[in-house]
């Protein structure tokens, strides 16, 4: 994000970055107008995703550098309601964000090094006027077309993630969920769906109400608990920040029957449950007894994922290139599992990650 220097002949000024400009590009492209006290953004549609790629981003530990935009992220939302000082608008929604970069780092600068940061950050045009005034006095927060994706690779080179990471990051094995087929190299069958920025944050009933295959998400709760039944008292245990997730998977994907609401269980279950879990056979005891926590996982799962266990479930995140064909895969989550255990039995340690 930059930095505070007083070396050099010019007093205090501040170090831009190539990630603070990207950022302040996101918002010019998000904003509609703005104040010192208020900032109007446009219809989500009519703004532009701009994906923030951090290659090899474990290369260092996550937590010492990526802190603050973890904490930050969770405070993004988009509501309805009056409007406060502190929201950013758009039409009969509300959207807020803590501030990445401090107002009173800002503040700091004087009035030359305030002039000197406007035009690195090419915000000197009159238009964006009311956009400065807001990042003087609020600080500068994270927009909502923003999509932060990282690449890592999971080797004794590499520093490993933490649950808080995990918890809030959204985990995908391309081994898994973008698999190599060689045959395809030269013209490919499959592509990934088109992602783009959320609008949801947390679920309500109403979100759910359109759901065919789980209308009140009262499904989704109880494959959840279930699971939770067999995690309690381990470091495992899922809590609400999980059924959250769950939910909003639920609510994004919006399967039409069992089958497809499995694959987003299963899917959840690929992205955030398993990557949680790593240990040795003491770590990995079941509650309650010494039979494996990865065992009694996929037997639960042997009974909450039958649909989709005997027959291939579809793809949520690759499509066909061929129009109207569903790509079908195998349950991934039951694989891994049976991976993961076997690899214990083995070695006496596993994890999720090759």
């Amino acid at each position: 994000m930059g930095y505070i220097s007083r070396i050099g002949q010019n007093g205090t000024h501040y170090v831009v970055t190539e990630l603070l400009s990207f950022i302040i590009k996101s918002w010019k492209d998000a904003f509609e107008s703005a104040t010192e006290t208020e900032l109007i953004c446009k219809d989500p549609i009519e703004m532009t995703p701009y994906w923030l790629c951090l290659d090899e981003m474990n290369l260092a530990p996550v937590e010492q550098y990526f802190a603050d935009y973890l904490s930050v992220l969770e405070t993004r939302k988009w509501q309805d309601g009056v409007c406060r000082p502190d929201a950013l608008l758009w039409q009969d929604g509300i959207y807020s964000c803590d501030a990445l970069l401090k107002p009173a780092i800002i503040n700091q600068l004087n009035t030359t090094g305030l002039k000197t940061l406007r035009e690195e950050l090419l915000l000197s045009d009159s238009q964006y006027n009311g956009l400065w005034a807001y990042f003087v006095k609020q600080g500068i927060p994270l927009p909502p077309n923003l999509i932060v994706a990282g690449t890592v690779n999971m080797d004794e080179t590499t520093h490993g993630f933490s649950r808080k990471v995990i918890d809030r990051a959204f985990t995908i094995d391309f081994g898994v969920f973008y698999s190599n087929t060689f045959d395809s190299f030269f013209e490919p069958k499959t592509q990934a769906r088109t992602l783009t920025f959320p609008l949801l944050t947390q679920v309500s009933k109403e979100d759910l109400l359109a759901v065919i295959a789980d209308s009140d998400g009262q499904k989704s709760i109880e494959f959840l608990t279930e699971l939770n039944s067999i995690l309690k008292d381990t470091p495992f245990e899922l809590a609400y920040r999980a059924l959250n997730e769950l939910l909003l998977a639920v609510v994004s994907f919006n399967p039409k029957d069992e089958v497809e609401l499995q694959a987003v269980w299963d899917d959840f279950l690929m992205s955030k449950v398993l990557p949680r879990i790593d240990g040795d056979s003491d770590k990995l005891k079941a509650n309650g007894d010494d039979s494996s926590l990865l065992t009694k996982l996929a037997d639960k799962l042997k009974i909450s994922l039958s649909a989709i266990i005997e027959q291939q479930r579809p793809d949520l995140l690759r499509v066909n290139i061929n129009k109207g064909e569903i790509l079908l895969v195998d349950c991934r989550s039951i694989k891994k599992l049976a991976w993961m255990q076997s690899r214990l039995e083995s070695n006496g340690f596993t994890t999720f990650w090759p």
